[in-house]
């Protein structure tokens, strides 16, 4: 795999590192990258479910409330 090198605030880093309860800058920041992409792949799959209906043409129950 390819690696990229960058400079980052260490305030961030160890903010991050603290939140996420990992002892090195690289895990700390390779979890807050899968984080967001986790969370764009769910968006994406929210997304596509609510537009499910208009594609096909069938309805679907209606989503429970969040929160």
């Amino acid at each position: 795999m390819a690696q990229v090198n960058i400079a980052l605030d260490a305030e961030l880093v160890v903010e991050v590192m603290v939140l996420a309860g990992v002892g090195n800058p690289q895990d700390a920041v390779e979890a807050v990258v899968r984080d967001y992409i986790a969370q764009g792949h769910r968006t994406e799959a929210r997304v596509a479910g609510r537009d499910e209906p208009h594609r096909t043409g069938r309805l679907l129950p209606p989503e429970p409330p969040q929160g």
